[in-house]
Order: C-alpha cells, then structure tokens, then sequence
C-alpha cells in the first residue's frame, strides 16, 4: 500500500513538477531520492526513459530498491554521482531538480553546464532563493517559460520552468522585481503568493531590528539597506 501511494500517487509538490515534464521527453531526476517521480511518470506513460540520479550511498540504495520492487529496471537507470555528471551530452531531453536550496541547484547547473547543451527543458522546485535560480537562468540563455507557487504541509514552495530562449523576456515588471517575486508568480498574485511575501517582510522587519541593536558596520549598514529595499517591493506588490 505505501509502495502504490508513494508510486502512483505522488505528493502535491511532485505532482506540478511531473505536470511539466513533457510527454515522450526522457528525462534525468537529479537528487532522485527514492526515484518516486522517475517510476510515477514511467507508469503513467508520460516518458518512456528515466535516469534517477543520486550521489549519497542511502538514498541510491533506496531509489535502486524502489525501481526494482517497480519492475522498470529496462527503463529507468539507476546512478550514483554528483549533480549531472550522471548523465552524457544529449542522453535526456528534460532535467528535474526538486527539494534542494536554490544555490545548490544553481550550483549543480554551473558545474554540470555542459551537459545542457541538448537538453530541452529544466524544471527546478527549490526550498529557499528561487532568486539565485532566475539570476542563474537569465545569465546562461534559459527562459523562464512558466513559475507556480504552492503550499504543503505548512511549506511554501515554488517552482520554475525554464527552456533555451531569451532570458530578459518574461521580465516585464522589470528585473529587480521580477528576479526576487516571479515574473509569472507576480501575474497570478495568489493567496500563497501573498502568504510567502507577508511572511518574508515579517522575517526582514525582525532581521532589521536586530541589526539595530548591534553595533553598526559598514556591513550591518549595507545589509539594513538591502532588506529595506527588498520590503519596500513585498509593500509595492502586495498593495497592488
């Protein structure tokens, strides 16, 4: 039963970044864990080749286990290694990197960047700093073709999917803001856009606080700086 749920019916974070994943495309899950979105979109037809890819001991174990227990060991490949180097130039058509920090997404992107050259679409669902991301996109020629922002158990979550394109594109709001919101997410200004925002602006209010009682530096001073200019946009966007 817990195989058939984790298998067949995925969490609702998992679900949006399959729901993006294009059909026929094969597709590199990097830090796959137990490999449930690789064996999900198997099963259901949506690729016919998978790479789950994982560079710590227990959780390549596991998501060899889980492929196995599957029965899809002829279509989903199984590596243990660090970021992309698990995959060949032109070997996949569609990237997933799902459940880490931005910067360590954007970290794997750069050091794996010439893997990408044939890849067709990344589809990246980070924790924290969805910013690094967009820098990271716009900086290296990928287009930010659609953002969704979601909330479970208790996390909110956003995810961003990008293809080869002009970067400066979706921008229209202009890059400081669209870098740090979304320039999707600014668009549909959800309930859990605004929930993510308010709660960012509370956090910065406390950070700035206790900056104020320490003793002032160049650095204290430029950080109060920075956070102040980053509440100043939450106001702007959430007033509209």
């Amino acid at each position: 039963m817990v195989k058939e749920l984790n298998t067949e019916k995925l969490s609702y974070r998992l679900e949006i970044v399959a729901k993006y994943i294009p059909s026929g495309y094969r597709l590199a899950d990097i830090g796959s864990d137990h490999a449930y979105l690789p064996c999900h979109v198997i099963q259901k037809g949506i690729v016919h080749f998978a790479i789950a890819g994982e560079v710590v001991e227990g959780p390549f174990q596991s998501a060899k286990r889980q492929v196995e227990e599957e029965g899809l060991t002829d279509k989903i490949s199984v590596r243990k290694g660090d970021g992309l180097e698990v995959i060949s130039i032109g070997e996949v058509d569609c990237i997933t990197i799902a459940g880490m920090g931005g910067t360590l997404i954007t970290s794997i992107l750069e050091q794996g960047k010439e893997k990408l050259s044939k890849v067709h679409r990344l589809i990246l669902q980070p924790n924290i700093s969805a910013i690094s991301i967009r820098v990271w996109l716009l900086q290296n020629g990928w287009e930010l073709v659609a953002e969704e922002i979601l909330e479970e158990d208790g996390k909110i979550y956003e995810i961003l999917v990008a293809e080869k394109g002009d970067g400066e594109r979706p921008y229209h709001h202009g890059l400081e803001k669209g870098l740090l919101f979304g320039p999707f997410l600014l668009e549909q200004d959800s309930l859990t856009f605004q929930k993510k925002w308010l709660a960012e602006k509370n956090n910065w209010s406390k950070i700035i606080n206790q900056l104020d009682l320490a003793s002032e530096t160049e650095e204290t001073r430029q950080k109060k700086k920075d956070l102040m200019q980053k509440m100043k946009l939450v106001e702007e966007v959430l007033a509209k």
